[in-house]
């Protein structure tokens, strides 16, 4: 299996949980440089410190997703450091649960400006640099809600839309040897999911074949995949990893 040797690369969200763990799976492979970034700061440096204790190929940079100009300048900081962005993982993803008849604007509005918003952004200012090096990976992190979950609709709307935006980016960017793909995790053990209860939590397991929740790393193992060469013919697809469960 190939690694990301010569690679330079983007996490969004990487402070903690999924993020952290492709952060982490990125500095195994070898990764020539990985840039953290994070809203919170202080998470993203204490991250990038655990990674790279050198502080020579982790870089922390705070990011909020949904603004386009702080995107533009933590790019921009990314070139400035590595010299180019060889893949970019659009994790970053927030949650504000509520029946649609309880949803406020804010509710709908914030899930939207950073779940798919914070992609467009980053894909903005991202997209013209791989096109003009004719090479590059781009994975977002959709969900196995977007088969529709009640209390997320706001979510689930976000996640199924990635899946359109993904393969129509792949169907323009074919030419330019530029690839982009979905990951769409299950329930994976994060501190999110764990925050919803243990017996709401078992209730959930249940229902999974493998009878128990993914672990980050396993969502990082196929980040690493889409990210090398090794899925240079995959372009456009979205992999679901949910241990079995299938959303009706």
């Amino acid at each position: 299996m190939r690694n990301l040797a010569g690679k330079y690369c983007i996490v969004t969200g990487a402070g903690k949980g999924i993020g952290k763990a492709i952060a982490k799976k990125f500095m195994e492979e070898e990764a020539a440089g990985v840039a953290i970034l994070e809203y919170d700061l202080e998470l993203a440096q204490a991250t990038a410190k655990e990674l790279d204790p050198t502080g020579e190929k982790v870089i922390a940079i705070r990011c909020n997703v949904a603004d386009s100009d702080m995107v533009k300048e933590a790019v921009d900081a990314v070139v400035a450091a590595f010299g180019r962005v060889d893949v970019l993982i659009n994790n970053a993803g927030i949650t504000r649960d509520k029946i649609f008849h309880k949803m406020t604007d804010d509710d709908w509005y914030s899930v939207v400006n950073v779940n798919l918003n914070g992609v467009y952004n980053l894909c903005k200012y991202v997209v013209p640099l791989m096109r003009e090096q004719a090479s590059g990976s781009i994975v977002n992190l959709s969900s196995t809600s977007l088969m529709g979950n009640p209390g997320q609709a706001n979510y689930a709307a976000t996640k199924a839309a990635l899946q359109g935006f993904t393969r129509t980016m792949a169907k323009e960017l074919g030419r330019k040897n530029v690839r982009m793909n979905c990951i769409a995790p299950g329930y994976i053990d994060t501190d999110m999911m764990r925050a919803i209860g243990e017996e709401l939590l078992n209730g959930m397991i249940k229902g999974i074949p493998a009878q128990r929740l993914g672990d980050p790393d396993e969502i990082a193992s196929i980040a690493v995949f889409l990210s090398t060469d090794d899925s240079s013919w995959v372009s456009g697809q979205t992999i679901f990893a949910s241990g079995g469960a299938v959303c009706n």
